[in-house]
C-alpha cells in the first residue's frame, strides 16, 4: 500500500510499505491423495499376493496333516535320506522361513517320480509340536540362486542320487531346534526299464 508525504516545498513522495499484505486465497488448497492410493494398493497387492500363495501351498500337499503313526510307504526302505542340513531367511513380510536340505538315494529297482514326507518337529519333551506333509522338490540348480522342481519332473532312477530342499513358511516356536524326524509315507514309482537284450 502506498503512501503520499507532502513536504513543504511542493514535493511529494510516494511511501512503498516492503510489508507483505496477506490475501486469502480463494479456494481450499486441494490435498494431494496419490501416495495414499499407491499405499492402499500396494498393500491390498501384498495381501492378495499372500493368500494366493497359502492357497497355492495349500493344493500342493501343505497343511494336509498325516496321523503321527501314519504306515510308512514300503518302497521308503529303498530310499534313504542323509546329509540333512537347515538354514533360515527372512521373507519379504519380515517372518523367516526355514529350509531343511538334505540328499536321497534310490537303492530299489523302480525309477521313482514322486515323494512325500512327512516331517516331525518335536519339543523339549520331545512330543510333536508340528506335524506337516509335504511333497520332496528336488533341487534343479544352486547359482544363481536354488531352484527346485517336483521329483516328476527329474525321475530318480535306480542307483541314481539327488539333492532336495524342504520349506517351512512358519515352525513352531515349542520346536526344541534339533533335526525334524523325516518319514517317507508315500512314494510313486514306474518299474524301471529293462536294459538287457534277448536274442
Amino acid at each position: 500500500m502506498a503512501r503520499v508525504n507532502s513536504f513543504g516545498n511542493g514535493c511529494k513522495i510516494s511511501l512503498v510499505s516492503i510489508v507483505p499484505e496477506l490475501v486469502p486465497s480463494a479456494g481450499k488448497e486441494e490435498r494431494n491423495w496419490l501416495p495414499l492410493v499407491v499405499a492402499i494398493a500396494v498393500v491390498l497387492l501384498v495381501a492378495a499376493v499372500a493368500i494366493l500363495s497359502l492357497e497355492h501351498n495349500h493344493s500342493n500337499g501343505k497343511g494336509e496333516v498325516e496321523p503321527v503313526n501314519a504306515p510308512l510307504d514300503p518302497y521308503a526302505a529303498s530310499l534313504p535320506l542323509t546329509r540333512l542340513a537347515m538354514s533360515e531367511s527372512s521373507n519379504l513380510a519380515g517372518g523367516k522361513v526355514t529350509y531343511l536340505d538334505g540328499h536321497i538315494a534310490n537303492l530299489g529297482a523302480r525309477t521313482v517320480t514322486g515323494v512325500t514326507v512327512q516331517v516331525l518337529f518335536r519339543d523339549v519333551a520331545h512330543e510333536v509340536a508340528q506335524n506337516e506333509t509335504l511333497p520332496l522338490k528336488f533341487i534343479r540348480m544352486r547359482e544363481p540362486y536354488i531352484d527346485l522342481e517336483p521329483v516328476s519332473a527329474a525321475p530318480l532312477k535306480p542307483g541314481a542320487e539327488q539333492d532336495f530342499r524342504l520349506i517351512f513358511d512358519a515352525v513352531s516356536p515349542d520346536w526344541d531346534g534339533a533335526y525334524p524326524e523325516l518319514r517317507i509315507l508315500r512314494v510313486e514309482t514306474k518299474q524301471a526299464a529293462a536294459t538287457g537284450f534277448t536274442g
